[in-house]
């Protein structure tokens, strides 16, 4: 979509302003609810999310604590390289990581959910992937506090995204597949740096989750 003129003029047609987005004809609707995917289609599945909130919960934070160890192996001479296929940087890349389920829980605290809460500037003294990954961590510790205190942690929560009301459930099953999603991205930028992961993610870490296929957009 970023170097596609014709398909940047169809979403501008279409009144969308961010992607992923299913179209048919003059109707569309964003692809990031596969429940909204599944009603636009007519399909007769299930669209609830696989695992529970508590499920969902845990790998978060098996991504996050896989995160803020391997991020500090990274050069630091490679904080402004871009990652493959889009204009992102290896630093602004780590910090959004993190900052997917630090969004997740300021949308639960009343936030709405937007590309801008999950992308905002990297901060000045996230100087270094060590920062970045010691940041990390404190997430990774605010997110068990947070959960360990919720009083209703069946996530029928209605929190406020930019493609509509959803439930905390499923914007729990959404924060833990596009964080997930990244650390598979960051291992294999460690690998194309030629460093060797201190640690990994076995194919069970993602089982039961709407992954993409590929590690990378085409």
């Amino acid at each position: 979509m970023l170097n596609d003129p014709d398909g940047v003029a169809e979403l501008r047609r279409l009144g969308a302003r961010s992607i992923p987005v299913l179209s048919r004809g003059d109707d569309w609707v964003f692809a990031q609810n596969i429940a909204h995917v599944v009603k636009f289609l007519g399909l007769n599945e299930s669209a609830a999310p696989v695992l529970s909130p508590e499920q969902l919960l845990r790998r978060i934070a098996l991504f996050v604590e896989t995160a803020a160890t391997i991020i500090p192996q990274m050069p630091d001479a490679l904080q402004m390289q871009e990652v493959p296929n889009r204009p992102r940087s290896y630093r602004v890349l780590a910090h959004h990581i993190f900052r997917i389920p630090e969004g997740m829980m300021l949308t639960a605290g009343g936030d709405t959910l937007t590309n801008d809460l999950l992308m905002p500037p990297v901060p000045a003294d996230l100087d270094s992937f060590a920062a970045i990954g010691r940041y990390g961590q404190d997430v990774l510790a605010h997110l068990m506090v947070w959960w360990n205190t919720q009083a209703d942690q069946t996530g029928k929560q209605e929190v406020q995204t930019y493609y509509g009301p959803q439930s905390l459930h499923e914007v729990m099953e959404r924060t833990t597949w596009h964080c997930g999603q990244h650390v598979r991205q960051w291992l294999m930028l460690l690998e194309m740096a030629g460093v060797t992961p201190a640690v990994t993610l076995e194919a069970s870490a993602f089982k039961d989750l709407p992954m993409p296929s590929s590690v990378w957009d085409g």
